[in-house]
């Protein structure tokens, strides 16, 4: 196994995947109700085309793609339309979404049919097909896989790593994934290597996780030019410009550089997984693996759930609340976000329900920045949180954007090392919406 490199910074918060990692997959039937939003994706909502009253099928579209950066949306079961309208939606404001009441006979739509001939399909098609599914980025970024895998004219990309680093703390759906489906993730990078050409292919692992190091490697072990690789545990690991600096010592340049500046592409593995049942199935993304866990729950699990389901039939699905809970947050405890209701469906990104308990989550005020450094020291992206910080109280939002502002991957090593308990992402993403709405307002025209 290679020697891997190291990227600046970072924090070794205690991973507590100890809940669930021995939990195997399990698979929860359809709900008595689903709430399907049209916005799942970075990029364009989609535009319904179903009313309600009608009756769909599973894997039928319900949510047209609006635009080349946009993913459609299918129904996750069969069943009647009850409703078209704003719903709780896990950003935090109520979103459009198709409401669906499953008739419990799960039954596909006709069109949905597989390619066992890939290899035989050009580059062109493979994308029209994945984007057709609706497939998306599953680690928690949710950018249309469809996009990613189509660079654009004069960018070349010579490698491709499939990212099963998982570093947030508790989550275990893909080293999950990894160990029980390891044949479904090399599928679909086997579909990506033929999109893309490359003959450079690395899975990258962190180190705690040698089940699923040893269950790639065995299902790898007649593919020469891939290359699983053990990574260093430390968050945030499985950051796409950190992981490329790991595994390929290549540095994807500042002021909205990407991947494929330096000839990278990245995937997650649960994409990876969907692009194999894509292709292979023609199943749409209708479903994935949620990690449920942490203090607050009784039983935690690994479940694979539609797409729609609302969060409390996980919870249910778990034994419930352990104690009186403190936090609802999907994701995780490093970059998830913070839910008021129970009520949010699961969407294409949920990659985990984390709960924890009312005397888990304690409050402590900020005190003042006492200049120790700490944060600088563990940013990843060389940053200055806690200048950023300042301007941002200040509301200097054009001194933070000359500080680099957007460079901030919102990752909250700043935040978690910080002694004074200074809430530096949450002032970072303030002034980054700020900065956001100012660019947005100067490009509308002028009215007449």
């Amino acid at each position: 196994m290679r020697r891997v490199h190291h990227f600046r910074g970072g924090v070794h918060p205690h991973d507590r995947k100890d809940r669930s990692r021995d939990k195997a997959i399990e698979s929860l039937p359809a709900p008595r109700r689903l709430v399907v939003p049209l916005s799942q994706h970075i990029g364009a909502p989609c535009d319904p085309i179903v009313s309600p009253g009608d009756s769909v099928k599973k894997g039928q579209k319900i949510g047209e793609a609006r635009g080349f950066v946009s993913a459609p949306v299918h129904a996750p079961t069969s069943g009647k339309v009850l409703k078209i309208g704003d719903f709780p939606h896990p950003l935090g404001r109520p979103l459009p979404a198709v409401e669906i009441e499953p008739d419990g006979l799960d039954g596909w739509a006709d069109d949905i049919r597989g390619r066992e001939d890939f290899l035989s399909l050009s580059p062109d098609d493979l994308r029209a097909i994945i984007r057709e599914k609706g497939l998306v980025g599953m680690g928690g970024a949710a950018f249309p896989t469809h996009v990613k895998l189509s660079p654009p004219e004069g960018k070349s990309v010579d490698t491709l790593i499939i990212n099963g680093a998982e570093c947030e703390p508790y989550l275990t759906a893909d080293f999950r994934l990894m160990v029980e489906e390891p044949e479904k993730v090399i599928g679909g990078m086997a579909i990506m290597i033929a999109i893309l050409g490359v003959q450079r292919v690395f899975v990258a692992i962190e180190a705690n996780k040698p089940e699923a190091l040893e269950a790639m490697m065995k299902a790898l072990r007649d593919e020469k030019h891939v290359e699983v690789v053990a990574l260093e545990v430390k968050y945030p690991q499985g950051a796409e410009k950190q992981l490329i600096k790991t595994v390929v010592n290549r540095k994807v340049p500042s002021s909205g550089g990407l991947p494929m500046d330096v000839g990278v592409l990245v995937q997650n593995v649960g994409t990876a997984a969907a692009v194999d049942e894509a292709v292979r199935r023609g199943i749409p993304l209708i479903e994935r693996v949620v990690t449920v866990t942490g203090e607050g729950i009784q039983d935690p699990k690994n479940l694979r759930v539609r797409i729609g389901t609302p969060i409390r039939d996980l919870l249910e699905a778990c034994g419930g609340f352990a104690a009186k809970p403190g936090k609802l947050i999907l994701g995780g405890p490093m970059m998830g976000l913070n839910q008021y209701t129970t009520d949010v469906p699961v969407i294409k990104g949920t990659s985990g329900v984390l709960v924890l308990p009312d005397a888990q989550v304690s409050v402590k005020e900020p005190r003042n920045c006492i200049r120790c450094g700490t944060c600088v020291s563990v940013c990843p992206m060389n940053l200055l949180p806690n200048v950023l910080g300042v301007l941002a109280t200040r509301g200097l939002f054009d001194e933070a954007e000359k500080n680099y502002l957007l460079e901030c991957i919102e990752c909250g090593s700043c935040a978690y090392a910080c002694p004074a308990r200074i809430p530096l992402v949450h002032l970072i993403r303030y002034a980054k919406g700020e900065v956001l709405a100012k660019r947005s307002k100067a490009r509308k025209p002028m009215a007449a």
